[in-house]
């Protein structure tokens, strides 16, 4: 399970590369990096979002290391380099979200805890954040601090239509007769580096655009297409559980929260609603950023950055 490296995206160096075994035995993959300055300031846990995958965020990491961070991270069941969990490769498949919670704690306790230097910070995007809240109010939470960007607390209306009960009832209506195994409505294999920029809603930022599409264009294995029945189904049920209003007073850790004001992936309102309901959560609206605020232009991610650096307390000369 080696890491693709690209003259424009280059693996960062020093890294270790390697598996562990899901909850049931499948093979997922992993990744982590120690600093590259000082002071060491711990382990920032990185945790993508739905269709990506570890070399994706190679710029993201080299940030990391030099504000004093480890990193650990990985590739959920079903996409990146992890094994698929469906004969089409291409079908983003999952029976419920308890199986990505289930392979958190393996994460957690085969790679991070054994090898990686304490205190351990959470850094998840859209369906990556939502596993992370699903998970922040159970005992023994092993992270610090929470940095979520546009987490994926409901579905933009966009992809659901104006009546998103209209799209629960289809999804366990046809979970229920035996096809949860089929692509949602409209969808199809093409990746994400089959389509046009202009139409992108992830990014406006053509390089950082650009760079994913080589990737997925040298190894397109490591792409998703369109979701199934049965991730829309697990996806519509956790955003359903953290929705409940008294979810958010039940988490504990605090949570630092990006919401992107151009996003129609996910929705905003309810990233903001959240976080207001949350007991330690503070919410920053990019306002001009799209759905990936970490893969978004340097003005965006100049932001980002600086709020990262005062809420963790990193030097900003050294960072």
């Amino acid at each position: 399970m080696e890491l693709v490296s690209l003259a424009k995206n280059p693996v960062p160096s020093g890294g270790t590369v390697g598996s562990f075994k899901g909850y049931d035995g499948a093979e997922l993959r992993f990744a982590r990096w120690d600093a590259t300055r000082m002071p060491r300031r711990g382990t920032v846990c990185l945790f993508n979002g739905r269709a990506e995958f570890i070399e994706k965020y190679f710029e993201v990491i080299a940030d990391l290391r030099r504000r004093g961070f480890a990193v650990a991270t990985m590739d959920w069941r079903g996409q990146g380099g992890s094994q698929r969990m469906l004969t089409n490769p291409r079908k983003g498949h999952v029976r419920g979200f308890w199986e990505y919670d289930r392979d958190l704690v393996r994460f957690m306790k085969d790679i991070v805890l054994p090898d990686c230097l304490p205190p351990f910070i959470g850094l998840a995007h859209s369906m990556g954040g939502n596993i992370l809240l699903r998970n922040a109010t159970k005992p023994g939470m092993w992270f610090e601090r929470m940095v979520l960007t546009a987490p994926m607390i409901a579905i933009h209306e966009s992809i659901l239509g104006p009546y998103p009960a209209s799209a629960r009832i289809y999804a366990e209506a046809m979970s229920a007769i035996g096809l949860s195994n089929t692509y949602v409505v409209g969808g199809r294999d093409e990746l994400e580096s089959y389509q046009q920029f202009q139409t992108n809603t992830l990014t406006s930022d053509y390089e950082r655009w650009l760079r994913t599409k080589a990737v997925l264009d040298v190894a397109p294995e490591l792409g998703l297409g369109s979701p199934t029945v049965g991730w829309l189904r697990s996806a519509l049920r956790s955003c359903r559980r953290l929705s409940n209003p008294e979810y958010p007073t039940a988490i504990n850790v605090p949570l630092l929260v990006f919401a992107a004001g151009n996003d129609t992936v996910v929705s905003t309102r309810a990233i903001e609603d959240f976080t207001v309901r949350a007991k330690v959560a503070s919410c920053i609206l990019m306002p001009e950023s799209r759905h990936e605020i970490l893969q978004e232009d340097d003005d965006v991610r100049t932001r980002f950055w600086a709020a990262f650096d005062a809420y963790l307390g990193v030097d900003a000369k050294v960072a």
